[in-house]
């Protein structure tokens, strides 16, 4: 496990780079660690990142699929957001542990 200072904070991260503590999450954590990949997050990614918290909180399990129904942005809007490993990206960012269904 490493620890990584974000938004003036120190997060507990695990050999992946993701949150071992997703209470520690915030929207300035996410913001800077998406401006370390060179990606500026808008609104629609914001939403994007609270369904998945939400999602992840209930217990449901997480996929792109799920994602595109949404209602907030369908399965290609949801690539353009997080354009190359969608559901990785969005898992880092929105402070869960990364889905299964990833390699």
């Amino acid at each position: 496990m490493a620890q990584k200072e974000y938004a003036g904070k120190m997060i507990e991260l695990d050999d992946n780079g993701y949150f071992t503590n997703s209470d520690e999450w915030s929207k300035e954590i996410a913001a800077e660690m998406a401006k370390e990949n060179g990606e500026e997050l808008s609104d629609k990614h914001f939403e994007v990142l609270e369904f998945i918290r939400n999602k992840i909180k209930e217990g449901s399990s997480l996929t792109i699929r799920s994602i595109g129904k949404s209602g907030i942005t369908d399965i290609k809007g949801f690539y353009k957001l997080f354009p190359g490993a969608p559901l990785k990206k969005a898992t880092l960012y929105a402070g869960v542990s990364k889905p299964s269904s990833c390699v």
